[in-house]
């Protein structure tokens, strides 16, 4: 044993101090030889590790289920049983750990079967104390890296994110946004077309947010009369009005402690516009016919349909409303720019309804996928969600064809096919074929069309196409490099 230590001693301290600032790293040793323990744990200790050594398999199945030990140094051969046992658990149970064998020379077969079994490595008795070190560093490093791709894989890899569906890239830089915002305080101004799930995006910043206990509360300001919209949202006394009966709380009150959602902002008559700024700055309501301000403590998301510097522009909302509110802005992407997303959120609707509506629907025809790809969704996840409502009410069977398809769908796409039963293999538009172009081309001509009018400007160009600038910057992209410049 001493000539081990004399030898770890000589060693440069290359790897000491690797302890973070929260504490050092802990490798469980599984050793049953006390002596060969203690030296090992030497070994680690002089590297800065904590070392805790356990003598059984028992023994170590019960530390690691009230411990996290980042690095387990596992010897197969345990007095109660083997080793292998302990692997195998740690494997099931999907922990992060990083398992170094430790192995004689007549079993490397063995702790080769054991990295088939996840173990990250396997060192051969005897070895040094450098070869441990270099060893258990390497794990560790391994383990971390291991961390970061599969954060990176949930970041990137979502296809779910409360209540929005989709795994496009347009749809992952939205969750994490999402991500960024939800446990600030700051208001969120949420824009995008008609039926792009502004609601479900501001649903979904209050259920990531610290607040997600607490109520939230939508007004639609384009669905209340001018009038009642300020009862609405700040309520009345009795008698401030006529039909104001009794005391009314409006959605301010009902949504302290959470989040009040303002959908279709831009609606908001320019009066309440100055009331809600006056709000927004001090915390505070005052009810219609009341004369007692009320503190409240709400978290505002708002969001429209409409291009909200234009309405400042135009002087229908107010310019120091507008920057009060467009603190955090997210704009949800259309439905044509998300991808393959239209095929899983007709899927997710195809199964919801079936299920509903006690139909044997699973899937849908490759020429209608095709066909759901190409069609541009102008009412975009509301007009699918009501198409895919069509065909399951309408129709039955497992598989969606084109014949189930509904106006405009039947009409703005045909298959082309030899007549067979087979399903065809493409679709195209309805029209002479010699005037067809591929879609590519045709969006190229446009957005090239849009900066040569636009004197190269991207975000006019973007504004007058109605698609954001992003879009064109990643067509450009494309374009290069598939070289169709």
């Amino acid at each position: 044993m001493s000539n081990a230590l004399t030898a770890f001693d000589d060693i440069e301290g290359g790897d000491r101090g690797r302890g973070d600032k929260a504490g050092k790293v802990s490798v469980l040793v599984v050793e049953d030889t006390q002596s060969l323990a203690l030296v090992y744990g030497e070994y680690l200790r002089k590297r800065n590790y904590a070392v805790v050594t356990v003598g059984t398999a028992a023994g170590a199945l019960q530390e690691l289920e009230r411990t996290s030990h980042p690095i387990v140094l596992l010897d197969l051969n345990l007095p109660d049983m083997n080793g292998m046992t302990v692997l195998k658990w740690i494997s099931e149970q999907g922990l992060p750990i990083a398992v170094v064998v430790i192995t004689a020379h007549g079993s490397v077969n063995v702790a080769v079967e054991a990295m088939r079994c996840g173990a990250y490595d396997f060192v051969i008795k005897p070895f040094t104390a450098e070869r441990l070190a270099v060893t258990v560093r390497n794990a560790l490093e391994r383990l971390h890296l291991t961390q970061i791709v599969d954060r990176f894989k949930d970041d990137l890899g979502r296809h779910r994110y409360h209540g929005h569906i989709g795994s496009s890239l347009a749809m992952q830089a939205i969750y994490r946004i999402i991500d960024s915002a939800a446990s600030s305080r700051a208001t969120v101004f949420v824009t995008g077309e008609s039926g792009t799930g502004k609601e479900v995006c501001a649903e979904a910043i209050h259920r990531q947010s610290p607040r997600r206990n607490g109520p939230f509360v939508a007004i639609n300001c384009a669905a209340i009369p001018k009038d009642l919209m300020e009862s609405e949202i700040f309520g009345h006394v009795k008698g401030a009005f006529t039909g104001a009966v009794v005391d009314h709380e409006g959605a301010a009150s009902n949504a302290n402690g959470g989040t009040l959602f303002l959908d279709e902002i831009c609606e908001m008559d320019l009066g309440l516009q100055t009331k809600l700024l006056r709000f927004l700055q001090s915390g505070t309501i005052q009810k219609v016919g009341g004369t007692r301000t009320e503190k409240v403590d709400i978290r505002i998301i708002c969001a429209t349909n409409r291009d909200p510097l234009k309405e400042v522009e135009e002087s229908r909302f107010r310019e120091d409303l507008y920057y009060r509110l467009h603190v955090i802005p997210i704009h949800l992407p259309p439905l044509r720019e998300r991808d393959d997303d239209v095929i899983e959120i007709a899927s997710h609707f195809l199964t919801e309804y079936a299920a509903e509506e006690r139909k044997g629907f699973v899937r849908f025809d490759g020429a209608v996928e095709q066909i759901f790809r190409a069609y541009p969704w102008p009412g975009n996840i509301r007009q699918l969600q009501n198409v895919i409502r069509n065909i399951v009410v309408l129709h039955d069977g497992e598989l969606v064809t084109t014949a189930m398809l509904p106006a405009p769908l039947n009409q703005a796409v045909a298959p082309i096919g030899s007549g067979g039963s087979a399903a065809p293999s493409r679709v195209t538009l309805v029209a002479d074929r010699q005037q067809i172009r591929p879609l590519w081309q045709v969006e190229k001509d446009a957005i090239e069309a849009a900066l040569a009018a636009c004197d190269g400007n991207i975000p006019r160009a973007a504004s007058l196409l109605e698609i954001s600038p992003s879009t064109i910057y990643r067509k450009k992209l494309a374009w290069e490099v598939e070289g169709r410049v």
